[in-house]
């Protein structure tokens, strides 16, 4: 309410980055056992997946790396940059990685979500299928998708319903806030 008497609030690519790194790493944090629960109990199954409520890491990869597909439809490629290297650094710290060893761990996730749902642009589905592939969910299928090892459309479909609560909502959130790209 008072943003509205003041104007919005301007925010600079570094508060960004840690209002996004926070969101995202405490809503899987808080989620993730939620999450595998609902794998497991998939109807899709014939054997129920044996997901640890701790292995989160994984997960969080995925939505990091899906979002940061995102970023080109809301900033300017310099902008985008800015804000991708904070926010790689500030993982890099959580984790205690080096920049260029949780830029390529980012990069890693977004090849497999490019790789697994080429050829199709939805980062969604693909993001979707990313879980798929990393929690190895192949095995628990019935016999015609497990030969294949490709998900069940009908998991894919409930599991893209999950990750669209990992997008990060940018047009909320630039509507409410003013970014101030700062040049490195």
């Amino acid at each position: 309410m008072l943003s509205g008497l003041f104007g919005k609030k301007k925010l600079t690519e570094d508060t960004m980055a840690n209002i996004f790194v926070n969101t995202i790493l405490d809503s899987v944090e808080s989620t993730f056992a939620d999450i595998a629960t609902n794998i497991a109990v998939d109807p899709e199954f014939v054997t129920q997946p044996q997901i640890d409520p701790t292995d989160s890491d994984k997960f969080l990869m995925i939505v990091v790396a899906g979002n940061f597909n995102y970023f080109s439809r809301y900033f300017s490629t310099l902008e985008e940059n800015a804000l991708k290297s904070r926010i790689v650094q500030k993982f890099g710290t959580v984790f205690g990685l080096s920049f260029d060893d949780m830029k390529n761990i980012i990069s890693d996730y977004q090849d497999l979500i490019y790789r697994v749902n080429h050829p199709s642009k939805n980062t969604l589905y693909g993001m979707s299928k990313a879980v798929f592939f990393k929690y190895k969910l192949g095995q628990y299928q019935d016999d015609y998708f497990a030969q294949l090892n490709a998900p069940n459309p009908l998991f894919l479909k409930r599991m893209d319903g999950i990750m669209e609560n990992y997008i990060w909502n940018w047009n909320t959130f630039l509507e409410k806030n003013k970014y101030s790209f700062q040049s490195i």
